[in-house]
């Protein structure tokens, strides 16, 4: 069993709850998450079956997008709602011109501090852990990138924003910070993942739908390997390159067939048809003493 699950993660449960359920109803012992998503969150857990788990590091690189519910006016220790109050302060009646002009501040490249509730680590302790023993350490800031920030409700003292977002990216720190740029704090108070690289919330399926599935016939809601490569040039190989990679070695140009006009350090995918071999980066001007036009990065044995 192998491909990807797309998983509506409901609230109350972390990332790896749900992957414990899916692994006892599937009976699939290789399985891993692409990213997780606190308690509170809800929406798009995408989930790696079989040799999907080697997959998942491509992920990772995706952007994502979020619907976020921000209050205004309270902070906490956590930066969302589960935390303590650490404190409160009155909101103006700020009109969606001054918001807008505070969510301007964070669009494009930014700089943001890690929360102390995450998962980084500091010297091998998980930040949540020293938070919780009420530790505080210093956090460098990380460039992240926010590719849209839109506020699609204005109800003070709350807001619900639309975002999308470089990996890495707090949303929790997101909201905290454009609190403190409006002078009032703020904190989450509900967060729903939409999209994760390639994939879509719309196409994402129940935990009750995996359970109530008979796992030994074909599941329609499994994903095929490709799909983690959405945007990837793909590249079909013939007969002596298939036989190639099977020893190891990238094909030349010469046994394939070149979707379009690539550029040297492009990554691709090698398939036949529709099952995939390998992952690849186009480098035709590296020596080759018998080695191909490409750089293998990860190969698979269908």
């Amino acid at each position: 069993m192998e491909g990807f699950l797309l998983i509506d993660k409901p609230a109350g449960m972390t990332s790896f709850d749900v992957v414990r359920r899916v692994r006892r109803a599937t009976g699939c012992r290789k399985i891993g998450h692409g990213g997780t998503l606190d308690p509170m969150a809800t929406g798009l857990l995408p989930l790696a079956l079989g040799r999907g788990t080697r997959l998942l590091e491509y992920l990772s690189d995706g952007d994502k997008a979020y619907l976020a519910t921000v209050m205004l006016g309270v902070t906490t220790d956590t930066l969302d709602a589960e935390g303590e109050v650490l404190e409160r302060k009155p909101v103006p009646c700020f009109d969606r011109e001054q918001i807008e002009s505070a969510c301007e501040f964070f669009r494009g490249q930014i700089e943001q501090v890690p929360p102390m509730y995450s998962a980084l680590k500091h010297q091998g302790q998980p930040l949540y852990k020293l938070a919780r023993s009420g530790r505080s350490v210093e956090r460098a800031a990380r460039q992240v990138t926010i590719h849209r920030l839109e506020v699609d409700l204005l109800e003070l003292p709350t807001l619900e924003l639309s975002i999308a977002c470089s990996k890495g990216t707090y949303i929790r720190t997101l909201a905290a910070d454009l609190g403190d740029n409006l002078g009032t704090g703020a904190h989450l108070t509900a967060l729903r993942r939409t999209e994760h690289g390639p994939f879509r919330i719309e196409a994402a399926i129940g935990l009750e739908d995996v359970e109530d599935h008979d796992w030994s016939l074909p599941f329609s809601g499994l994903l095929p390997l490709t799909m983690a490569f959405a945007g990837w040039p793909r590249v079909e190989l013939d007969g002596d390159a298939k036989e190639r990679l099977r020893q190891g070695i990238p094909p030349t140009l010469e046994q394939i067939r070149l979707p379009a006009e690539i550029e040297p350090g492009t990554r691709v995918v090698l398939l036949t048809g529709e099952p995939l071999f390998a992952t690849a980066r186009f480098e035709p001007e590296r020596p080759q003493e018998k080695r191909g036009d490409f750089k293998l990065l990860k190969v698979f044995h269908p």
